[in-house]
């Protein structure tokens, strides 16, 4: 059985589309891909919404024994038992989560060396670092490039740092090299054709890379 940190190798994130059915039918390809993660964000839904999708996601990632965060909303983590649940720097603070959320994963967005210290030192159990590269599923994102990426995870070693902001296969290896445990993406798997066999290309090239 896998461990935490290596569930965290491929870290698959929910896009806005309207279709509920395909959405949930995309988030099962890219598990039978090798999805270790499943992360549930959608701005615009309603609590309802999210808690409908967040029910049905948790018996899909039960299923393939993989992980179901939430991203900001603790509330809709907590009312679908979610393994766990992902803030940014605008989001409840970091101390208040762990308060609600008790042992379950906590992640944090981090895009410089300052705020990923900060939310190691606050016990967060792993980073999400980006926008690597720029990307079309978050306009708004900070940059930090690879450079910056490959500082931050040497910054806060021991705790694992997820990349994430435009990661495709062409790009990957060099995103690996900065010394992540894994990569998160949206369009690389959810906006793909085939969504089982994107997540299948990318779970092998990062295990195949961790085996030079």
């Amino acid at each position: 059985m896998m461990t935490e940190t290596e569930r965290l190798a491929l870290y698959v994130i929910t896009d806005e589309r309207e279709d509920r059915d395909s959405l949930l039918k995309t988030c099962e390809a890219a598990l039978q891909g090798g999805a270790g993660v499943i992360q549930l964000r959608r701005k615009n839904d309603s609590g309802l919404a999210l808690v409908q999708l967040g029910l049905a996601l948790r018996e899909l990632t039960t299923a393939y024994r993989a992980l179901y965060i939430v991203n900001d909303r603790i509330d809709v983590a907590l009312a679908t038992d979610a393994d766990g649940v992902h803030v940014g720097q605008d989001d409840l603070p970091l101390g208040i989560a762990r308060r609600l959320m008790g042992p379950k994963i906590i992640g944090v967005s981090a895009s410089t060396v300052a705020e990923a210290l900060k939310a190691k030192e606050g016990g967060a159990d792993y980073l999400g670092v980006g926008a690597v590269f720029a990307t079309e599923s978050k306009d708004d994102a900070t940059l930090c490039g690879l450079n910056g990426l490959r500082t931050i995870a040497k910054a806060v070693s021991g705790c694992p740092v997820v990349a994430i902001g435009g990661i495709t296969q062409n790009n990957a290896d060099a995103v690996l090299d900065c010394g992540v445990v894994g990569l998160a993406v949206i369009s690389a798997v959810m906006g793909s054709g085939d969504p089982r066999s994107a997540a299948q290309a990318l779970f092998t090239q990062i295990h195949s890379y961790r085996q030079k």
